[in-house]
């Protein structure tokens, strides 16, 4: 049985990839990412990883890559979809692994990370969950930190208008579509903490107001998902923006600055 955090990955691959057969790139995988991939159905998957240790895993019927998401070795849209699940943050440039994961895309980027928000914000002050992943490395035989090495990585947490903004930043010739998902999940590293086990129980007894005021308020919640549908060209280019089929190049278009400034 899928636990919150695995169910709320799987229900969002459903959501926003329809098509079974979409070449699908997995950056920061491992085999949890391989189990819900075939639960779901999904046939056409590369699953890649920084470390080429895993690539002794068992990861028929689909592919294996040893690729750095900071700097994938693939062209322009080689994938339909490009997905990471929970690995950003694991990364040093987390804003460059979401641009190399769109650049890589043809279609789509599917990104299920934390949330940024006044109640996490709350929460790392609390002690009750963390900013630096001190806990997952040391469970994990002081492994898997920031770009795989045993120093615990910092937890970056995304907002909407971050997505948004870095995405604009790095492709700003077109309009984006950006779609977002919310969920909850209890901080697990509680249990992991016997200095704070006081606390665990009292979460654990609020848990059930939480779920509910997180339903209220659902920028509040700690699972996140966000994809970005990548534009097509040159429907959605912006109206000072003009496409050369012929040469595939884009450039600023003149005679839109003509009748809006003259000369």
């Amino acid at each position: 049985m899928l636990n919150t955090r695995e169910k709320f990955y799987k229900d969002n691959i459903l959501k926003f990839i329809s098509d079974k057969d979409s070449p699908i790139l997995i950056c920061g995988a491992g085999p949890t990412d391989k189990s819900i991939f075939e639960l779901c159905g999904f046939r056409n998957v590369t699953i890649s990883n920084i470390n080429p240790d895993m690539s002794t895993y068992q990861w028929a019927p689909y592919k294996w890559a040893c690729e750095d998401a900071e700097s994938l070795s693939y062209k322009d849209n080689s994938f339909d979809y490009v997905v990471i699940h929970e690995a950003i943050h694991h990364a040093s440039l987390p804003h460059l692994v979401v641009t190399e994961m769109y650049r890589v895309a043809r279609r789509g980027v599917l990104a299920i990370e934390a949330k940024d928000s006044a109640v996490m914000r709350l929460l790392i002050k609390l002690d009750i969950t963390q900013d630096y992943e001190y806990a997952g490395v040391y469970h994990n035989n002081c492994q898997g930190g920031v770009n795989n090495t045993e120093i615990p990585n910092y937890i970056y947490r995304w907002t909407e208008s971050e997505i948004e903004k870095t995405i604009q930043s790095y492709a700003p010739f077109a309009k984006h579509k950006f779609y977002y998902s919310y969920g909850t999940g209890f901080p697990f590293v509680l249990k992991f903490d016997k200095k704070v086990w006081l606390k665990y129980i009292v979460i654990k007894t609020a848990q059930p107001f939480f779920f509910l005021f997180t339903k209220i308020f659902r920028g509040q919640q700690n699972l996140f998902a966000f994809y970005i549908s990548k534009p097509q060209i040159p429907e959605d280019l912006y109206p000072w923006i003009q496409f050369d089929k012929k040469e595939n190049k884009l450039s600023f278009n003149k005679e839109w600055g003509f009748t809006k400034y003259g000369r």
